[in-house]
């Protein structure tokens, strides 16, 4: 069996997968913004899924609240420090500094503007 997608309300998808384009090289590959206003966004390697939703039948929960272990998209990075400086111009917050693993991977967590947390992985080995 294959993940399809993983999938979080926001408040407002049309501009979360807007932002998600334009700041962090997703590509909206399916949408409908009538409804629950559905994006489906492909990550630039096309291997990961998101989708960016609201659907008035839940709350949109406050992820800006939540701590950023809960949840949280996490993006590869050749260079930390550069793409963690050019997101927070773009409008994402930062959630602490950049921190260091024992394993020698570089870790830092952002927010997005919708305060969905976002981590910044520059690994010593990278992952399949």
């Amino acid at each position: 069996m294959r993940l399809e997608h993983v999938a979080f309300q926001t408040a407002d998808p049309v501009a979360t997968a807007a932002w998600y384009e334009k700041n962090l090289g997703m590509k909206t590959i399916r949408k409908l913004e009538t409804g629950a206003r559905m994006h489906f966004l492909l990550d630039d390697a096309a291997r990961t899924i998101i989708e960016v939703y609201n659907n008035p039948a839940a709350e949109v929960p406050e992820h800006a609240k939540r701590h950023p272990l809960l949840f949280h998209l996490a993006f590869e990075t050749a260079d930390l420090a550069s793409d963690r400086a050019r997101l927070l111009a773009a409008g994402a917050t930062a959630e602490g500094e950049i921190d260091t693993t024992p394993a020698g991977d570089r870790l830092c967590f952002l927010r997005d503007p919708w305060g969905v947390a976002l981590q910044l992985c520059q690994r010593a080995n990278r992952m399949p």
